[in-house]
């Protein structure tokens, strides 16, 4: 059977081509991710670059150049648009290397390379405005179109449960508790996928920033707590308690520390149910079956929030 022709990796190599005439250069794809995304990395003489291409019909690129030009002079590493062309959604990146933070958290790594992440949030939650675009709000609208997707793509499709009137009036308390929580918090900066995938360790050791399209104007635990109880790897309760007692010690709160692990605790539940509703979606509608083995980790999260505090037991008793 014939290889189906890649017309938008054809389109790319002829745009590098416009941008390098005369030099000679290899692509070569890369691991992707949960959206319409690819990555490539391309040798270009001697140096190397990533090439993502965001089809235009399903990707909009601004708010990636926007916010990537917001943190250029920033001590938080974002990578620097070197060139673009929105009309075809490619954009050449620095390339930041193979060295994921996920693929290298070890029991005798975790504590420094946590902190390194922890210090560089701080730095990330400086940022205010992005000029030349609006940063949107993490509302209600949007709290609630995730609370949706949890709904329909994990309690409907995988769970295949039909939730009475009586269920939907406790799930909606349930999760109008975690929304009053998130918007009692100071507001910052959030990257809003902040976690051991979308950071890299640069060959210069500093960390570098991806994936931060979507960011909002929310929640000030939201990033630390996506770092800390991560999709991908987990670690002992006290562990992450420790990490985020640092964080919490660099803040300037009217908060007390309870409180403060209260928010960590119930902005992580709101995260993790909506990453049970991607995962399944990813799986069912998109066939992409690996994040399935991501799910009972995730689970185990949110089991542990609702079993921590009392009020969160309707959603307990509803999973269970």
């Amino acid at each position: 059977m014939d290889t189906p022709i890649d017309f938008r990796l054809s389109a790319l190599q002829d745009w590098l081509s416009s941008l390098f005439p005369e030099t000679t250069f290899t692509v070569a794809a890369l691991a992707g991710d949960a959206s319409f995304r690819r990555y490539f990395r391309a040798v270009i003489g001697k140096k190397s670059f990533v090439v993502m291409d965001a089809p235009p019909e399903k990707e909009n690129c601004a708010p990636f150049i926007a916010i990537a030009n917001a943190f250029e002079n920033s001590s938080a590493r974002f990578p620097t648009i070197i060139s673009h062309d929105l009309n075809q959604g490619f954009l050449l990146l620095p390339d930041f290397g193979d060295r994921q933070l996920l693929l290298l958290l070890e029991n005798n790594s975790a504590d420094t390379l946590y902190q390194s992440a922890m210090a560089t949030l701080l730095q990330i939650q400086q940022c205010s405005i992005v000029p030349n675009y609006h940063l949107p709000y993490f509302n209600d609208v949007l709290y609630w179109r995730e609370f949706e997707i949890f709904d329909t793509w994990y309690i409907k499709k995988n769970l295949g449960k039909k939730s009475s009137d009586a269920d939907e009036k406790k799930l909606k308390a349930c999760y109008q508790l975690l929304i009053d929580s998130a918007n009692t918090q100071p507001q910052v900066f959030v990257h809003r996928d902040y976690h051991s995938r979308n950071i890299m360790l640069c060959d210069d050791g500093k960390l570098g920033i991806l994936d931060f399209q979507d960011a909002v104007l929310g929640p000030i635990t939201y990033d630390l707590v996506s770092l800390l109880r991560d999709c991908y790897i987990a670690w002992p309760d006290d562990q992450i308690e420790k990490w985020a007692a640092l964080f919490y010690q660099q803040l300037n709160l009217s908060v007390d520390f309870k409180n403060f692990m209260r928010w960590f605790d119930l902005m992580g539940l709101q995260r993790h149910l909506k990453c049970l509703g991607i995962f399944s979606r990813l799986y069912y509608r998109d066939q992409k079956e690996g994040y399935l083995k991501e799910i009972p980790r995730v689970l185990n999260y949110v089991i542990t929030v609702c079993n921590k505090h009392p009020e969160l037991q309707p959603l307990m008793e509803f999973l269970q």
